[in-house]
């Protein structure tokens, strides 16, 4: 089979490579022409364990190829998808106009029957939006009557384990109407699901649709642990043991039920807001996922209001030692990060920020160029800190030496925004744990 995939980000970049590994010919196209030189140089631009050496060996197989014109391949292609990013405007609806854009430039250079799969996050009914594009496009060039069909595949990628999501699906979602689209999806997604087929087709407004539910679904959980949490500081309950025996029940489980300092990314918190402003649009508010917003927004300055606390208000010439910056291990990313909010709060509090992350360094001085100083590890973080503040959970951060840790510091709090350390380890070095809901 050959496909081209419009969008080398996340989702565009991690499926062609996966794609290509199970033998299918594959283009990513990118109009950034910089960004396409960078990727045929074996430059990755984003962190994904895995993903540069999948990209290399397919890239040296023949099987995956990087353009900056959908032309140079419309002719040899059944299937095109549309991974194009989908930011929140102001109003939190998703911006479509790079979506729309895709759409132009396929009914500018399809010639026969096509199939178009959109799998950027996009609101219900965008199907029909993208529809009216490329048939306007196809009356432009005189030729209406060429053939194409749509389909919704959205993604449901975990970043940190989306080559493993990809190649072994739970499930996979198409929205398609016909036939003819239908045994084309079965056939490029078989190879992925050979022992247990688990493709659900429906149609594309359901499938949109999916998407929202799923990610709103999960942000609510994380919402609903963190105000559990929040309630059990107060009245003197245990969160973790609470979480334990309510997901213990098969009704409810354990996933997602993990409190913290908040949810962050590039999916959670624009889906949610876009999930809310479509209910807008169509007379239905979302009253819970309103909440869940709320509450998470709430959630992220916990951190920040616990040292707040910890120093009676007056947080400056304190220097506080940030362990995590992306908003999840095994990434780089940065978008919507609990460790903005908490990096934001202490600058404007005159408090000196010392952090460090195994990854996301470069992705911080982007951000915040130098609004903090960039330690080389944990350790060295940990320097003259009155405080330690931890905010992602990486592996290399879970069995500090708290002995090492207490010498470097100036004071003895750590802020566990994660709960993934126990009272008994550092009080055995002096050091006193605060965490979430215990």
């Amino acid at each position: 089979m050959n496909v081209a995939i419009v969008g080398t980000g996340y989702v565009g970049l991690v499926s062609g490579a996966c794609f290509s590994e199970v033998g299918v010919d594959v283009t990513c196209i990118d109009i950034d022409a910089a960004k396409i030189e960078r990727l045929r140089r074996g430059e990755i631009p984003i962190y994904e364990p895995g993903l540069a050496e999948l990209v290399e060996r397919n890239v040296a197989a023949g099987r995956l190829h990087f353009s900056t014109s959908l032309a140079e391949v419309a002719s040899k292609v059944e299937i095109v998808f549309c991974a194009v990013g989908t930011p929140s405007d102001e109003d939190g609806s998703a911006d479509l106009s790079h979506v729309l854009a895709v759409a132009r430039d396929f009914g500018d250079v399809i010639d026969r029957y096509t199939l178009f799969v959109t799998k950027s996050t996009v609101p219900v009914g965008t199907h029909r939006l993208v529809q009216r594009e490329i048939e306007e496009r196809l009356r432009l060039r005189g030729c209406p009557d060429t053939p194409f069909e749509l389909a919704s595949n959205p993604e449901f990628l975990k970043e940190g384990a989306a080559i493993k999501d990809f190649m072994s699906p739970d499930r996979v979602v198409i929205g398609i109407a016909s036939d003819r689209g239908r045994k084309l999806m079965e056939r490029l997604y078989r190879p992925f699901l050979l022992n247990n087929f688990r493709v659900m087709f429906m149609d594309l407004a359901s499938a949109e649709m999916t998407k929202y539910a799923a990610n709103a679904m999960l942000a609510t959980r994380i919402s609903f642990i963190n105000e559990i949490a929040n309630l059990c500081e107060k009245v003197g309950a245990d969160v973790n043991a609470v979480r334990t025996a309510i997901g213990a029940d098969a009704r409810i489980g354990g996933k997602f039920l993990y409190p913290g300092c908040g949810y962050g990314g590039s999916c959670f918190p624009k889906d949610v807001r876009a999930l809310i402003r479509t209910g807008e649009e169509n007379g239905c508010p979302m009253k819970v996922i309103s909440a869940v917003e709320a509450v998470n927004e709430h959630q992220k300055t916990v951190v920040f209001r616990k040292l707040y606390e910890l120093f009676d208000g007056n947080l400056r010439g304190r220097t506080i030692a940030i362990w995590g910056l992306a908003f999840k291990p095994e990434t780089d990313d940065m978008r919507c990060a609990p460790s903005l909010e908490v990096i934001t709060r202490l600058v404007e509090a005159g408090a000196t920020v010392r952090v460090f992350d195994p990854v996301a360094m470069a992705e911080c001085r982007r951000r915040i160029a130098d609004a903090v100083t960039y330690a080389s590890d944990i350790y060295d973080a940990a320097i003259d800190a009155d405080a330690v503040a931890l905010l992602t959970e990486w592996k290399q951060f879970r069995l500090p030496s708290w002995a090492v840790v207490a010498r470097a510091m100036k004071g003895n709090t750590i802020i566990d925004g994660r709960n993934i350390y126990q009272s008994a380890d550092l009080e055995a070095n002096g050091l006193k744990l605060i965490s979430i809901g215990r």
